[in-house]
């Protein structure tokens, strides 16, 4: 699913029939704050924005979309582009800066790679979602010992620390392993590192 946003209608039209002949479903919108109106209706894999319109402009778009909490991967397309904004746009995110008139060949392209980006993207917010709700199933007690395999420690320090049996231990970690579905400590320490799995005890 495809948003295009450009105050040109005849760049509308165009690029509508180009995505939409290549297998693309396509939302259409004549300035940012139409498509930021609909945005909670669909979820855009790529939104293709015309740098400089009237209000608010495609870099201002984007740093709108992030700030509700719905970025999406932007190609923008401009006729007056220069180094410093395209600069600008691939810093914040952007997927490609095109100059109009961009050929086929290269918009859908630039709109193929961004929606292989979105897809990457919420592959890793769904997993990280999952960790979390592994996380939140860990007892007071299996949680400390996750922070404390995590950072390398053995069993038998991890009973000292906190002042139960080297035994005690051993079953509190096999039970928190399997709750977070992970077989190694290096497994685990990837997934704490990598997911931000919060095991901070909450009353």
């Amino acid at each position: 699913m495809i948003a295009i946003v450009d105050d040109d209608p005849a760049v509308l039209r165009s690029l509508s029939r180009l995505l939409a002949v290549n297998g693309h479903r396509v939302h259409a919108y004549v300035s940012s704050e139409s498509l930021l109106e609909a945005i909670d209706s669909f979820e855009p894999d790529c939104v293709i924005a015309d740098l400089s319109m009237p209000g608010v402009g495609g870099l201002e778009l984007q740093r709108r979309l992030d700030d509700i909490g719905r970025p999406s991967a932007m190609v923008f397309v401009t006729a007056h582009g220069d180094i410093r904004t395209s600069v600008r746009a691939m810093r914040s995110g952007a997927v490609d800066f095109l100059t109009k008139p961009c050929a086929q060949e290269e918009l859908l392209d630039a709109v193929a790679r961004a929606i292989a980006v979105t897809r990457h993207s919420r592959a890793e917010a769904a997993q990280r979602a999952a960790a979390r709700r592994r996380a939140t199933s860990l007892t007071e007690r299996e949680r400390e010992v996750f922070r404390q395999v995590a950072a390398g420690l053995l069993n038998k320090q991890i009973a000292a620390n906190l002042g139960i049996s080297e035994k005690t231990v051993k079953v509190h970690r096999a039970r928190m392993m399997r709750k977070l579905a992970v077989r190694s400590v290096a497994q685990l320490a990837r997934m704490a590192a990598r997911f931000g799995v919060d095991t901070e005890h909450r009353s």
